[in-house]
């Protein structure tokens, strides 16, 4: 059953499933900021076309937010799409091609490449990685340790692979906590962003993402997802909200509070936190199936991982409520 939920968080449905005596969930699998960005939009933006100047217009407010060139920052319907669009797009440029991801890391890095079998490395293992691969794909932080890789080992291997036509992709889903990390803003050649606007607005289901490339990287993709790649009602919402700078820091410091108070709670029940970002805290214990099927019995649902049996990974609550239940849920866990 464990392996049914370490694919992806947010298995709300399997989880009512193998749990019917959960009349409300606590979903802590997903890691996607809990208070979601208010939205508000009018009749028309679901009524017709999209504005192709309203489409640059958000773009352009992406890119003061990412600190990036708006002549770089392509919208997209979700980072996770982009991620196999792009692999799509550098897959077919060589019959001889060597992708390679970083290891532990998104399951999706893993399957953007289609036919291409993606070697698995560590971040220590970038420096035989960047001369011999022609692309190579890490989140930054990365998900599910929280680790974020050297900038200064990005460059080189964005350079080095760069030299033989290869690429850098950083996926910055977790990284609008803190922007003084983000390497959005550099123009390195070889180096592509990701960022995700549902993690950080609380809004994943409206499916909005920026890829942040080299020129002919922009504009090709721009000529593959073709003249509306985003709906009308994400255009309009993020639209607002990369403008809306009193929330910005609001929500930054709603996510470094609930962070702070995420593992001061583990702590306190004698957790081993492997790693942790703004958005979720990594954990480890023996016998982890038992403390993920303890946890759902109390209707706290949690993130497994396949690779690394003892970890679970554990996202904000939102409502008191639902710290009280995490809280309680770990106090009747009995460690063997």
């Amino acid at each position: 059953m464990i392996d049914d939920f370490a694919r992806h968080g947010g298995r709300i449905d399997m989880a009512r499933a193998a749990f019917p005596h959960i009349a409300r969930w606590t979903d802590l699998s997903t890691g996607i900021a809990p208070w979601p960005y208010p939205v508000g939009i009018a009749a028309e933006a679901m009524e017709r076309l999209p504005d192709p100047a309203d489409l640059a217009a958000l773009e352009a407010a992406a890119a003061r937010f990412f600190g990036a060139d708006p002549a770089r920052v392509v919208a997209v319907p979700g980072s996770d799409l982009a991620m196999r669009l792009l692999g799509l797009m550098l897959g077919r440029r060589s019959f001889v091609f060597r992708p390679a991801i970083v290891r532990p890391g998104y399951s999706g890095h893993a399957s953007m490449w289609g036919g291409h079998d993606a070697a698995a490395c560590t971040i220590d293992d970038i420096g035989m990685i960047a001369p011999t691969h022609d692309v190579l794909v890490l989140a930054r932080p990365n998900n599910p340790d929280g680790l974020v890789a050297d900038p200064r080992l990005m460059e080189w291997a964005a350079l080095t692979m760069a030299r033989r036509g290869g690429h850098v992709i950083v996926d910055e889903a977790f990284a609008d906590a803190d922007r003084s990390g983000s390497l959005a803003g550099c123009s390195w050649p070889g180096l592509i962003v990701l960022r995700s606007f549902g993690k950080f607005f609380g809004l994943a289901g409206l499916r909005l993402g920026f890829v942040i490339a080299p020129p002919a990287i922009a504009t090709d993709l721009r000529a593959l997802i073709g003249d509306w790649p985003v709906s009308g009602p994400a255009l309009a919402t993020g639209l607002v909200a990369y403008r809306d700078t009193a929330w910005h820091d609001a929500q930054r410091v709603r996510l470094a509070m609930a962070s702070q108070r995420l593992a001061s709670l583990l702590n306190r029940h004698g957790i081993d936190i492997v790693g942790r970002t703004a958005f979720f805290a990594l954990i480890r214990v023996p016998n982890r199936d038992r403390l993920f099927v303890h946890l759902a019995q109390a209707g706290v649902l949690t993130r497994p991982f396949d690779y690394a049996p003892g970890w679970l990974r554990i996202g904000l609550p939102r409502e008191e409520s639902d710290w009280a239940r995490l809280d309680e849920a770990f106090a009747t866990w009995r460690m063997p």
